[in-house]
């Protein structure tokens, strides 16, 4: 399949900052406009990628949002996708072709969710629910009176409504306040006004002096009896080294035996992930997954170019480039508080070096950004190859267990 698109995608939060799905859409080379045909190719690309004939959905209880056309409410890539996990976004003009309406209330009975765009909520009428599960909103902090009668009434409908786009944390606030039940923006990206710089929590500081450890090539039997200070912390280890993907075959008990088994890269990469789950900071869940999703997309961009070694090191690049953000400390302290290699420190700081542009690559995918191929090019990357890693990457995500 040629491709000349990128995907890009953006979170949707429920109003606890949770990810319930993405919107994703295409990017287009050359700043060009996407065609019907390229919103239908999406569709096909997506099905084919993250639904596994064996395994089903890879991408759990997540929701996609997909911008579509009346031509596409027919194309068999629909029926490759899961319907529960499916939301079709159509224009409000759209739905007035009695055609397109009839589709939409087919697939609607079929499971597949509608979402209204660029619809008047005060005449709609209350037939909404028949044709549509979202419908869009365009908060706006202007005349919150008036609009929090416009949400109520729809609040009395089966419709959901989406908050877009969502700027400001006091917007996100007033949003959910109101009712709204999902927010797409990059607010997960911008620390919170009032949160109290918290820094390390005792997990994370454990965390840290064991990574250290890791990379200074201590002895089993040290990492052990610091693993042992924090009983979460080692039933988690054993939980993992026992889960059916690890497949050892026999139950392990002991922590010596534990990180015997897993070995010190990926003990490393696993104590990586753990850092960022053991924020304890308002917005985490959101920026814990954008970390994981990130540091995953970096490692598999540069998995053919770098060899697998430098692949463990782009994967902590793309981790720890949130890592600011997670502890509520600017990145030169958190640099400080760890040794990590130049060349990740220096994509960290400036995403420069060896590995900065494929986390550089990796950001640009979550931000609809028109850097997206111009870094691919320069890496040598094609645009199939970055859509394929993106969504493996965000399948991968979903599964990590900590």
């Amino acid at each position: 399949m040629h491709q000349t698109n990128f995907i890009v995608r953006e979170p949707l939060l429920d109003p606890k900052q949770r990810v319930i799905g993405y919107e994703l859409s295409w990017k287009h080379d050359e700043d060009q406009p996407v065609t019907d045909a390229d919103l239908e190719s999406l569709i096909g690309f997506v099905a084919e990628n993250v639904n596994d004939e064996e395994t089903g959905w890879l991408l759990r209880d997540k929701i996609l949002f997909l911008d579509a056309v009346p031509d596409m409410l027919s194309t068999d890539a629909l029926y490759s996708m899961p319907p529960e996990r499916t939301v079709l976004t159509l224009k409000a003009a759209d739905m007035a072709d009695p055609d397109t309406l009839a589709a939409v209330q087919g697939l609607r009975a079929g499971g597949v969710g509608i979402s209204v765009r660029d619809g008047d909520l005060a005449h709609l009428g209350k037939n909404l629910g028949i044709s549509a599960s979202y419908i869009e909103v365009r908060f706006s902090g202007a005349d919150v009176a008036a609009q929090a009668r416009t949400y109520a009434a729809v609040k009395q409908s089966t419709v959901r409504m989406v908050g877009r786009p969502v700027t400001t944390w006091a917007d996100f606030d007033a949003c959910a306040a109101l009712g709204l039940d999902a927010f797409v923006g990059k607010l997960h990206l911008t620390p919170r006004p009032g949160t109290p710089v918290k820094g390390m929590n005792p997990a994370q500081t454990i965390i840290l002096q064991l990574m250290q450890m890791v990379t200074a090539n201590e002895d089993i039997p040290k990492i052990e009896s610091v693993l042992k200070r924090d009983p979460a912390l080692s039933y988690k280890l054993l939980r993992f080294i026992n889960s059916a993907g690890f497949g050892s075959g026999r139950e392990i008990q002991s922590l010596r035996q534990a990180i015997t088994l897993l070995g010190y890269a990926p003990l490393y990469r696993w104590l990586t992930l753990l850092l960022a789950t053991a924020s304890t900071s308002g917005y985490s869940p959101v920026l814990m997954e954008t970390a994981v999703v990130r540091g995953r997309l970096a490692e598999l961009l540069g998995a053919k170019a770098l060899d697998r070694g430098e692949g463990e090191n782009l994967f902590v690049a793309g981790m720890f480039s949130l890592l600011d953000r997670l502890l509520g400390l600017p990145m030169r302290d958190v640099l400080d508080t760890i040794q990590l290699p130049d060349e990740v420190v220096r994509a960290l700081l400036t995403r420069g070096g060896m590995y900065g542009p494929y986390l550089a690559l990796a950001e640009a995918c979550e931000l609809n950004s028109n850097l997206v191929a111009g870094l691919a090019k320069s890496l040598g990357i094609s645009p199939l190859e970055v859509n394929k890693a993106h969504l493996s990457a965000l399948a991968w995500a979903q599964n990590v267990t900590t």
